[in-house]
């Protein structure tokens, strides 16, 4: 009775004794709310726990995707760098084209005139 007196914050020395009955009542009461309350504290520390490692869980979960994208687009800036090497380095269609007539003119002369000649100077660059 003086430690549930002490709990509610009253004078615990004012207390008469209780009979052997009812101590045992207030014993076994005050025994079985510690009991939950200790029950109730480890089930939200185990909750808390729990949400905690998920959380962590998900944040390695979202920098690994995070670090995926940024690898992927690395690869996609390095493979696009490449690809506008390669368009660089081929000829214009207006080159090519002229080439092309060029070759024309010149098979349209051999054709016309077998002289060797009469042979078109080779094209420098």
């Amino acid at each position: 009775m003086r430690t549930k007196m002490r709990i509610m914050g009253f004078n615990a020395e004012a207390v008469k004794p209780l009979n052997e009955g009812a101590a045992a009542e207030l014993g076994a009461e005050l025994l079985g709310e510690a009991i939950i309350f200790v029950t109730a504290c480890s089930c939200l520390l185990i909750e808390y726990r729990r949400q905690q490692a998920q959380r962590h869980r998900k944040e390695l979960e979202r920098r690994a995707s995070w670090d995926a994208l940024r690898d992927e687009m690395g690869h996609l800036a390095l493979a696009l760098e490449a690809l506008q090497a390669q368009v660089q380095a081929t000829p214009a269609k207006g080159t090519l084209e002229e080439l092309r007539k060029e070759l024309r003119e010149v098979r349209a002369q051999l054709q016309a005139d077998p002289d060797p000649d009469q042979l078109p100077e080779p094209l420098e660059d």
